[in-house]
This record gives C-alpha cells, sequence and structure tokens, in this order.
C-alpha cells in the first residue's frame, strides 16, 4: 500500500470560516473527507497534518522521509 502524507499550512484551518465569498464554505475538514475517500478507493494510506508553525510542519517533512512514500504539501500563507 502507497503511504501518502498531505501537509497543509497556515491560516488553512480557518478555510470555510472566512473570506467565504473567495472560498466558499468548503472547510479543511471537508477536504480532509475528501482526500481520505479518495485514498479508501485507491488503496492509499493517507495521513493529514495541518500547523500553523513552521517548525512543525518541517519536522514532518523530516520525520516522513523513513514512513513516507510521498509528500504533498498545501503551503497556505507560505505562498505569499
Amino acid at each position: 500500500m502507497f503511504k501518502i502524507i498531505i501537509l497543509n499550512g497556515p491560516n488553512l484551518n480557518l478555510i470555510g470560516e472566512r473570506e467565504k465569498n473567495q472560498n466558499g464554505n468548503f472547510t479543511l475538514k471537508d477536504m480532509a473527507n475528501s482526500c481520505n475517500n479518495y485514498a479508501i478507493k485507491n488503496n492509499i494510506a493517507l495521513s493529514l497534518f495541518q500547523s500553523n508553525i513552521e517548525g512543525e510542519l518541517v519536522n514532518k517533512i523530516q520525520n516522513s522521509r523513513t514512513n513516507q512514500d510521498g509528500l504533498i504539501i498545501n503551503a497556505g500563507g507560505y505562498t505569499h
């Protein structure tokens, strides 16, 4: 089974709660449910993690080197 971790960066915990006119009502929990459903259908072991703290994200990336096959990062507030 392929193992993937999805990291969500700063402010993504507020998606769906703020700026609804731009982002709609789709929340981080909705995104997690959608990703988990996809993972189940495709035999993927999925881990999800969100943090507003850069060091926690860096630690998660480094710790994932030996126990994950892939990593996806939605950098959130780090993109601007």
